[in-house]
């Protein structure tokens, strides 16, 4: 509390917060711009003509270029962050059966959302849980674009850490 006003800090969900059979759905949804894929593709050191090369994916079965899948990948996982792992995540322990069954062009908005699909208690690790996430990614029409279990090492609230200790 500082000058009488009390705060509230923004952070994601503790273990013991999370629900399994919840389905959390992230906001806003994410634009993806030709300057976004031409950033991260260069970045990332990706030398894709699908991506980059606008007269070579015109010929291409898509006939367009296509967002960077690594790009909607860590868009998708982003998304999550502000509702569901910031300052409450240990660590990231593995993303599993990525997939995308639709393209993603410039001008799609991606819209995420979470599943929480099992979580349990660290056998080794005392006040953290590890959870297991199915994110899924869809554009503006509903289609998705987008899938991925994600497994996390999550704390607990201080308050379970606390019961637990007693």
């Amino acid at each position: 509390m500082t000058d009488g006003i009390r705060e509230v800090h923004q952070r994601g969900l503790f273990y013991d917060e999370l629900e399994e059979g919840v389905r959390y759905v992230h906001s806003p949804g994410r634009t993806a711009t030709e300057a976004d894929n031409t950033l991260f593709t260069t970045l990332t050191m990706n030398a894709q003509a699908l991506h980059l090369d606008a007269a070579f994916a015109a010929g291409q079965p898509f006939g367009q270029r296509l967002m960077n899948s690594m790009w909607t990948l860590s868009t998708l996982v982003g998304a999550s962050v502000a509702q569901i792992t910031q300052g409450t995540l240990v660590a990231q322990l593995g993303l599993t059966d990525i997939s995308f069954p639709h393209p993603v062009f410039h001008g799609d908005t991606l819209y995420s959302e979470t599943l929480v699909t099992q979580k349990r208690l660290s056998r080794s690790r005392p006040g953290q849980g590890i959870v297991t996430m199915q994110h899924t990614g869809r554009n503006q029409r509903g289609e998705i674009v987008a899938t991925a279990s994600r497994v996390a090492l999550m704390w607990q609230s201080q308050q379970a850490r606390d019961a637990a200790s007693a």
